[in-house]
């Protein structure tokens, strides 16, 4: 217990203190190839996705960059096949998004054999991973570099507003054909609040809810919780800090030496954020902090505590009437309207009971706003021994979860 408290003290270091101390390499800014947010295929950097995290278990991937509206130039990978290099006439697209303070690496971090990304490209569907502005490989924009504050000048609706419908119109184009989505937290709100606005419908098969976030006013998680009330984020914020980086060198460090000791299980670095995981392998660790946490914007981490402590499901709140008339006509924040979603819309619901993010209570609530879903277009999948890791980094989440997901898709 000593240790395991001992290791939560210091992720909350790694979280809260980590963006005073990081010395992130910054990017220069990159110009669009065109002004309507598509491109070609993007030459393959040798330190790029592809090259270090795909093409090194034998697959074949792709670079594409593709610029939102408002002029940020977001990484996508392409994995069009499986690792025999079979094609089938009619591989249907899957698009993944991932969570907050990761990148489309979030997908990669375990065996081949074990990993939803891969997993998918073996099964006859053609995978696309998205990274959020911000992050690693997604930090160009037409005119900002990530040393400007105006950079850093967004929170997830931005993503909602931008992010996805990039993503989306770019996979449709590029394979002529609906899409699949599967999203994973943060990827489940953003999905969700699009969905509300009847955004993406026309180009959407089906969408994969791994540990839907949408109601978290009875979050658990007593870090995420502690920032919340305490108002960490809207701190950072007035002293000055624009971005959210929690990859401080010098902490990751040592992290890393200390996860290299001898009977130290890292995995409970996770358990005071996300839960107990059941069913991680404390291997994860050292290929986890070599790719992971990503940087975000300050904004956003303000979002998410409004929403933890305000209990709703909204835009983001400037916290001033006058200055939320400015963006939105109504002195306070637009709520998204979960009732909203269309009915016919195909839904997958992964959840989990020992989840400290997306409390199982908090899922309940949203279940209820799809009561009126169409019966056969709702799947709801819970294991009562999944956190919120294990739905992308578990040693048996293939036959508990991508099995049963795959088999959704394949009926739509």
């Amino acid at each position: 217990m000593k240790l395991a408290n001992t290791l939560n003290s210091i992720l909350f270091v790694v979280l809260f203190c980590g963006t005073a101390v990081a010395n992130r390499t910054k990017l220069l800014s990159a110009k669009g190839l065109d002004g309507n947010g598509m491109s070609a295929v993007a030459p393959a950097p040798s330190d790029g996705i592809c090259a270090t995290m795909v093409e090194t278990k034998g697959y074949v991937c792709e670079e594409h960059k593709v610029t939102t509206q408002d002029g940020y130039i977001l990484s996508m990978q392409r994995i069009p096949e499986g690792q025999s290099g079979k094609t089938s006439g009619n591989r249907p697209p899957v698009l993944l998004q991932h969570g907050l303070l990761m990148d489309g690496i979030t997908w990669l971090l375990v065996p081949p054999d074990q990993s939803l990304a891969f997993v998918l490209a073996g099964n006859g569907f053609d995978v696309w991973l998205a990274s959020t502005r911000g992050t690693k490989y997604s930090s160009g924009h037409t005119s900002l570099s990530p040393n400007d504050p105006a950079y850093w000048n967004w929170s997830w609706d931005e993503l909602v507003a931008y992010d996805l419908p990039a993503t989306f119109q770019y996979v449709h184009d590029q394979s002529g054909q609906k899409l699949h989505y599967i999203g994973h937290s943060l990827g489940t709100l953003i999905a969700l609040a699009a969905f509300t606005k009847d955004q993406l419908l026309n180009r959407l098969r089906s969408a994969a809810l791994l540990i839907p976030i949408a109601i978290v006013g009875q979050m658990a998680s007593p870090l995420a919780r502690f920032a919340a009330d305490n108002f960490i984020g809207e701190d950072l914020y007035w002293l000055g800090v624009k971005e959210f980086n929690p990859r401080g060198e010098a902490v990751i460090k040592l992290l890393q030496d200390i996860c290299s000791k001898p009977g130290v299980d890292c995995t409970n670095l996770l358990t005071s954020f996300t839960g107990k995981n059941c069913c991680l392998n404390s291997s994860i660790v050292d290929v986890f902090l070599d790719h992971e946490p990503q940087p975000t914007a300050t904004k956003n981490m303000i979002h998410r505590a409004q929403m933890i402590r305000e209990g709703n499901i909204a835009m983001y709140d400037y916290n001033n009437s006058d200055e939320n008339r400015k963006y939105y006509g109504q002195p306070t924040s637009p709520v998204y309207n979960m009732t909203s979603i269309p009915n016919d819309i195909p839904l997958f619901l992964g959840c989990g009971g020992k989840d400290a993010l997306s409390d199982v209570k908090d899922v309940k609530l949203l279940l209820n706003s799809l009561k009126d879903h169409d019966l056969d277009k709702l799947v709801v999948l819970y294991r009562d021994d999944y956190a919120h890791a294990d739905f992308v980094m578990g040693e048996n989440a293939k036959q508990d979860v991508y099995e049963p997901l795959m088999a959704f898709f394949r009926l739509q």
